[in-house]
């Protein structure tokens, strides 16, 4: 009996998978904090024999590597893929054999050139298939992340792999991707958690539609992704090493004001609402969650020194954990407790927090409506007279700001906090409204949205 047991990271929108004939394991895209997968393999009493990628991941640094040095597992990765570490190749058509599992590689190019997919066999039945950034449930891998360039062609190559995939897997094989539950790598919102081929060939674009529409329509779907992107390639063709958990050496309060004022990014960890009650001057607020480790890497100029402060060690440890999948090995100094604490007699600054229904009752006297979402939900949507810059871009376009107070909104509230801490730390008076944008819809903000 084969076990599938898929990993986990909402906060990159991810799943890495361990498989099993209940001695033997394998591993699929491991996340870079691999000892989730160690202790899932222990819990099992099986022994991790093989790793596989399926393709360079752009959106994490992987833990493929350093898990395979650890356990003696084969890492199995592309023969094309240009890395510099010793690996195991592997190419179209090879099969591997763990324990009483049978695994085929299959070339499935479009959201990489080189991206495969894996083939799962036991006794003698195709029983699921790991696609990666190929196939997702009702989506595909983008194509975008190489370069603008190469997007057209790898998009029709990606309607050509899940074709292939629906061609030569039976309709009862499951589909598990790495991609598609909130990551940027999908090229558009995927739907549900668990699919099929032959779910897959009723609703996924990429088998509905023909060649030349679905590239249109995918295309015409992309929208910004993070900038932190850019390093996650080369640090996976390199060979990433474990990552470094050890708790970040204890900051006080006037090394956290040398830090804000030379220009180090101090990151508060608390919820949007303490922090616009009282925070330190200078240091920005990204709510520990699941959007923390995407949008404090879209946003922090990669290379600044970070230091993590929250209410408690647990916190920071959370956060140092979600960053090292980015690559963000090093925080400088981290402090935990009350926020006066870390102030040490400096006044705390603070903002309101406010909802829509609070900013329609302001239009008389507010003086700017700042929306924060990206380009696609703007064109969707939006507050009329609202001013438009995007969270990733906001930093370096402050300037484009009227004068006065800003309201500052996203779809839910979390890009907006960012964003007014960002406006804090530059002194511009803000409004956060920490709402839900279907909420503006409901008052009448929206022109024509009753």
């Amino acid at each position: 009996m084969i076990e599938i047991t898929a990993i986990a990271t909402p906060s990159l929108g991810d799943r890495s998978y361990l498989a099993t004939d209940g001695s033997a394991a394998l591993v699929i895209d491991p996340q870079r904090d691999f000892d989730r997968v160690l202790e899932l393999a222990a819990a099992r009493g099986v022994t991790i024999t093989d790793v596989f990628e399926t393709h360079i991941h752009n959106d994490y640094v992987t833990g493929g590597y350093a898990l395979a040095r650890a356990t003696g597992a084969a890492y199995h990765v592309n023969a094309a893929d240009q890395v510099t570490f010793t690996r195991t190749p592997v190419t179209d058509g090879d099969v591997v054999e763990v324990g009483a599992m049978r695994l085929r590689a299959l070339a499935t190019p479009g959201h990489t050139f080189t991206h495969l997919s894996y083939e799962l066999t036991g006794g003698g039945t195709a029983v699921t298939v790991f696609t990666g950034g190929s196939l997702l449930n009702g989506s595909t891998g983008r194509t975008d992340l190489l370069g603008a360039e190469h997007k057209v062609e790898l998009a029709r190559a990606q309607h050509g792999s899940a074709r292939r995939l629906a061609r030569d897997l039976p309709d009862g094989a499951s589909v598990c991707p790495t991609h598609g539950f909130g990551s940027f790598c999908s090229a558009t919102e995927a739907s549900g958690l668990a699919s099929t081929i032959g779910d897959e060939k009723h609703v996924n674009p990429a088998l509905t539609l023909p060649e030349a529409e679905f590239v249109a329509t995918m295309l015409a779907g992309l929208d910004a992704y993070p900038a932190y992107y850019a390093h996650m390639g080369p640090a996976n063709a390199a060979g990433p090493p474990a990552p470094d958990l050890t708790p970040p050496r204890q900051a006080g309060a006037a090394e956290l004001r040398r830090r804000i004022d030379a220009g180090e990014w101090v990151v508060d960890l608390r919820s949007r609402t303490a922090f616009a009650a009282g925070h330190l001057r200078g240091s920005l607020n990204f709510e520990l969650g699941d959007n923390f480790p995407t949008y404090l890497g879209w946003l922090i100029p990669w290379g600044t020194p970070l230091t993590l402060i929250g209410p408690t060690a647990a916190d920071v440890a959370a956060a140092q954990r979600e960053l090292v999948r980015i690559g963000i090995d090093k925080v400088a100094a981290a402090a935990t407790g009350r926020a006066a604490a870390w102030a040490e007699g400096e006044t705390l600054r603070a903002y309101p927090v406010a909802n829509f229904a609070g900013l329609d009752r302001s239009r008389g006297v507010r003086s700017v409506v700042l929306d924060v979402r990206r380009d696609g939900e703007w064109s969707q949507s939006h507050l009329d007279g609202a001013v438009h810059i995007p969270l990733h871009e906001l930093a370096a376009r402050l300037g484009e700001l009227p004068a006065g107070q800003v309201w500052v909104h996203c779809q839910a509230g979390y890009r907006a906090s960012v964003a007014a801490s960002l406006l804090d730390a530059a002194g511009i008076p803000v409004v956060l409204v920490d709402d839900e944008f279907a909420a503006a819809q409901r008052t009448g903000l929206v022109p024509g949205v009753a």
